[in-house]
């Protein structure tokens, strides 16, 4: 199950590695999206749009997990590179004890300010309430989400992507499965929809963790480890937290975008809240894509053979190519069947602007595979400021544009400004790779 990245051509390991990891996504972003599609199917049109307006700050918690998951992720795979066993295992309960503390700290602040973020955004009045009750039940379930997020980051630093995918699997099933009993038979609306996710996902993470410290037994041996390493702490954190900020950056920019979007009435909130689940669907897949070349350029880092990163890269911009293809076609040329999986015929205005967005946005993913490709290796090389940076001009570019766009295009201005942000942060990366090998030869 253990995958050596410091050996063999990219192009014979990277895409065994990352179909698996592909998978996971595929099936944790189904179950997102059959929140979605159940919620505006059975609770109907504001159902759909509490959900929605309540996911970018559902993001930003997120941004905090997929942090603890790099962090954990890169420092694990250079000393497992280095061959330090035992190391690992420092690393690894390093890493859940800071998530526990963090997950407590983010749960209390998300459930006495889930309200005034909502507020902040200015949600639509009509589904306010379903809103805030969507996200008080959230936050209770971030625990469970920090635990998964990290101990995927550490199969994954091991080469194991098929973990992942099994306790995905059986998540994304339990998680559906709820959906339409709380939903759809019980009839508890935006609760159901939490309640489901909360069960889903708390059981997929107690079953990760178990099988995770039963794994590092036979790899590392049973002898006794500080379960707190201060260095490996530091070392964490110090990917850790430039991840996170560079995700909430992103995160804070999408409530700014949501705020535009709550402006247009909850029917154009609507039909957001499913474009953008299909975006992210895709954007997510394409990262996991990114998260192999981390794995892939910290294990050669650690082996002391960073030539092998260019040959990486080059197979991370094929694999993401052929990616890429069948949801540009799929959001471009099937976008109101798209639309329909979330909402009945007569919700035409929000169908319609959910196809817009689709339209506009789906055809630049060619481009941007390649930012998350270069992504990929600047995490992975630990170069963490270069990583942040940029991120930020995507971030004012995206609003600006939204805001302007708006003026004379109405909601669909908001969605023409995603590419030029897209393309700024693209050509960004790209200088800060060719200044990552330089450093690394």
């Amino acid at each position: 199950m253990v995958t050596d990245f410091t050996k063999e051509h990219p192009d014979r390991t990277l895409w065994k590695f990352w179909l698996p990891m592909m998978f996971s996504v595929m099936f944790q972003q189904i179950y997102n999206i059959a929140d979605s599609m159940i919620a505006g199917k059975f609770a109907g049109e504001d159902a759909l749009a509490a959900v929605g307006a309540s996911y970018p700050i559902t993001v930003i918690f997120m941004a905090f997990a997929v942090g603890m998951n790099l962090g954990a992720s890169v420092i694990v795979s250079r000393l497992f590179g280095a061959g330090d066993r035992k190391g690992v295992k420092r690393a690894v309960t390093t890493a859940f004890a800071s998530s526990l503390g963090l997950a407590a700290v983010l749960t209390v602040w998300g459930y006495f300010f889930c309200r005034n973020m909502m507020e902040w955004i200015h949600t639509p009045q009509n589904i306010m309430a379903d809103g805030v009750l969507y996200l008080k039940i959230y936050v209770f379930g971030l625990i469970f989400l920090m635990l998964y997020n990290v101990c995927t980051g550490v199969f994954t630093a091991l080469g194991d992507s098929k973990t992942p995918l099994y306790f995905l699997l059986g998540s994304s099933a339990g998680n559906i499965v709820l959906d339409l009993i709380f939903v759809a038979q019980f009839h508890w609306g935006v609760s159901g929809v939490a309640w489901a996710t909360f069960i889903a996902q708390g059981i997929s993470a107690v079953l990760a963790l178990l099988t995770l410290f039963s794994r590092l037994k036979a790899f590392a041996g049973e002898e006794k480890q500080p379960f707190f390493d201060s260095k490996y702490f530091k070392q964490i954190f110090a990917i850790a937290v430039p991840s996170i900020m560079q995700q909430s950056v992103l995160s804070v920019g999408n409530l700014f975008i949501q705020d535009i979007v709550n402006r247009y009435g909850s029917a154009v909130v609507a039909g957001y809240s499913g474009a953008i689940k299909l975006n992210t669907f895709a954007i997510n897949i394409f990262m996991t894509l990114g998260s192999c070349l981390s794995s892939y350029t910290a294990q050669n880092i650690g082996a002391g053979k960073a030539e092998r990163i260019p040959l990486g890269f080059r197979t991370g911009l094929k694999l993401s190519a052929v990616a890429a293809v069948p949801f540009v076609v799929l959001y471009v040329g099937f976008s109101r069947l798209m639309m329909g999986l979330f909402l009945n015929a007569e919700s035409e205005e929000a169908i319609r602007a959910g196809m817009e967005f689709l339209r506009i946005v789906a055809p630049w993913y060619l481009m941007i595979v390649v930012k998350l490709m270069t992504d990929g290796i600047i995490r992975g090389a630990g170069a963490m400021t270069y990583f942040v940076a940029a991120t930020v001009p995507d971030l004012i570019i995206r609003i600006l544009f939204a805001l302007m766009f708006s003026k004379n295009y109405g909601s669909t201005g908001i969605w023409m400004a995603w590419p030029f942000g897209w393309i700024a942060a693209t050509v960004l990366t790209l200088i800060f790779y060719k200044k990552v090998r330089k450093q690394l030869e």
